[in-house]
């Protein structure tokens, strides 16, 4: 049986620094905490909570003082920035640069916007961690659409200016534009393509990868809103694609008269988990024999 581990998966730049800084962190003190899991993957969780790092919740953390956070690259909204200055906590910034752009971008357009009355969009999945800082940029006004059907809920008779969640799929986005330039041809309408070109560039690449094999294997946690994506890229080109969260979860039927198999997953999943799914299958005492 032939395995093969995807090359272009494994963490978006992102997560690695994210990651980076937390252990460079954990080098000086043995403990640290994170606001929220610091990827979407609860191996790597596990590994740097053994290492120190604490998740904590915002719950908790608007009941802290005198301590220091890492912020992940999800990024934040202002009033987390607000209660580190008034309660003396020190934060490790590792929201990602693409983010951060993005944040930047919605504050600039909600303040500009006001005069004008318009209504800032973003497409982008409800409660999401990135989302929440960017709608946190607008006091809370910017209405989050999750797709087409979402549309409803807008204004027609105002001005509206749509952005993007960076890990969002293009062919989403595209299929949303021109749904909202038809429903919106009396007003003015702004669409900003700001989807991260590193996790949009894999769709095309993990579609070709997921045609060559007889069984795909996509490793990525549950919670992870990029692996529920690219999970369905994989499955529309390969519906022989199984999502697994871990080792455990791989059932050796799925291997019977397979001949390929190939492994890929999300942005939220290091390179080190595919290759440990790869040493498994190999040791399966029930795998087909070539």
């Amino acid at each position: 049986m032939r395995i093969e581990v995807d090359k272009g998966s494994g963490f978006c730049f992102g997560v690695v620094e994210a990651i980076r800084r937390a252990e460079e962190r954990l080098v000086l003190e043995n403990q640290l905490f994170c606001l929220g899991d610091i990827v979407h993957n609860n191996s790597e969780v596990e590994r740097l909570r053994k290492k120190g790092l604490t998740t904590i919740s915002h719950e908790q953390f608007f009941t802290m003082k005198n301590t220091t956070v890492l912020l992940r690259a999800h990024g934040e909204p202002p009033e987390i920035y607000a209660h580190a200055r008034e309660n003396n906590i020190k934060l490790i910034d590792a929201t990602c640069p693409v983010v951060l752009k993005l944040q930047k971008r919605i504050l600039k357009s909600y303040e500009s916007g006001l005069k004008d009355n318009a209504q800032l969009v973003i497409y982008g999945k409800k409660g999401h961690a990135e989302v929440n800082g960017l709608v946190g940029q607008t006091n809370g006004h910017a209405l989050v659409v999750e797709g087409i059907e979402d549309l409803e809920q807008l204004d027609y008779a105002r001005p509206i200016v749509l952005y993007s969640q960076t890990t969002k799929g293009l062919e989403g986005l595209h299929h949303l534009s021109e749904e909202l330039k038809n429903k919106s041809v009396r007003v003015p309408l702004k669409i900003h393509d700001t989807i991260c070109r590193q996790v949009a560039n894999r769709i095309p690449w993990i579609k070709k990868f997921a045609a060559r094999f007889d069984l795909v294997l996509f490793v990525s946690g549950k919670k992870s809103s990029n692996g529920k994506m690219l999970f369905d890229i994989c499955s529309t080109v390969n519906p022989n694609t199984k999502f697994i969260s871990d080792l455990n979860e791989i059932e050796p039927e799925w291997l019977l008269n397979i001949g390929s198999v190939g492994i890929c997953g999300a942005t939220s999943t290091p390179k080190q988990l595919l290759e440990e799914v790869a040493d498994y299958l190999l040791k399966i005492e029930t795998c087909p024999k070539v």
